[in-house]
């Protein structure tokens, strides 16, 4: 990893939120709760720059919701950070309030992870701290209860609390040369579900196998949303006319095979929320 800035900017603000960190765990050891993204990728390195990687603790919730795509990717970012996994194996999939599916159903998976974290990991590993990867960007936004749970767990949101937000976290990332710099987003496997529609581990690995169908044939970036027996694909807006030809039809009978009956494409492309900000409503400002 990449230990010196050439960008002023990024390096000012990697020291705020370096010390933020800092503050908060003292003499003991930060577990940060990690997913690979970039966000949580930012917070884990700048963790080990102001800590050392001894005091660092890598903590992957693991469930039917992370794409196994995801969850190895997110072992390689640590492992060039130099920093040990914990994998958490969380059981939101057995709380009604979770398979209900409604626009709380993220604070209900967080809450799961933040109470495995302090009840069966913390003490095993001496982790007297916990961050996580809340931006500047996702404070402002009403779709994310997940901060809610991470409030009433005391966890530490090192970016948000730096004025962070997603540019800026990029860039740092960029200039740390982290393999997570570039990386579209990738929220879990249930938010492709429509709210109140009952998650199931069915449908999450029906919407996993089309997902990665879609990464092999070359969209990176992209949604398989669930409709029933119908999948609502969405690709960045420039990709779509590559699904017009031969293309096209590879994709469709791909994901036909990952068990859906017919397939539409969404001319509007990705939508980040798009199943849950009609529901909570935007918040400007």
């Amino acid at each position: 990893m990449h230990t010196e800035f050439t960008d002023p900017q990024a390096e000012s603000a990697a020291r705020v939120a370096g010390a933020v960190l800092r503050a908060a765990v003292g003499p003991g050891r930060l577990g940060v709760a990690f997913s690979g993204g970039v966000d949580s990728s930012v917070v884990l390195a700048l963790a080990v720059r102001e800590l050392g990687a001894e005091r660092v603790v890598a903590l992957l919730g693991v469930s039917p919701s992370l794409a196994a795509e995801e969850r190895t990717a997110a072992h390689g970012v640590a492992a060039y950070v130099g920093v040990r996994v914990v994998e958490v194996t969380t059981r939101e999939g057995d709380m009604p309030a979770y398979r209900a599916n409604g626009p709380d159903r993220c604070y209900h998976c967080k809450n799961e992870l933040f109470a495995r974290i302090g009840a069966d990991v913390a003490a095993a590993h001496g982790i007297t701290a916990v961050a996580y990867g809340e931006n500047a960007d996702d404070i402002r936004r009403p779709d994310r209860p997940g901060s809610r749970a991470a409030a009433e767990h005391a966890v530490l949101r090192p970016l948000a609390d730096a004025g962070l937000d997603k540019p800026a976290v990029r860039r740092i990332a960029a200039a740390l040369g982290l393999p997570s710099a570039d990386k579209p987003a990738a929220p879990c496997l249930a938010s492709r579900i429509p709210h109140f529609d009952e998650v199931t581990p069915e449908k999450l690995a029906r919407i996993e196998r089309a997902e990665q169908a879609l990464h092999r044939m070359g969209f990176p970036e992209c949604r398989v949303r669930l409709h029933g027996d119908v999948a609502r694909i969405e690709i960045p807006v420039e990709q779509i006319p590559l699904l017009s030809g031969t293309l096209g039809e590879t994709v469709l009978t791909a994901v036909r095979a990952a068990g859906f009956r017919s397939v539409t494409v969404d001319p509007a492309g990705i939508r980040s929320g798009a199943f849950t900000l009609p529901l909570v409503g935007v918040r400007h400002g």
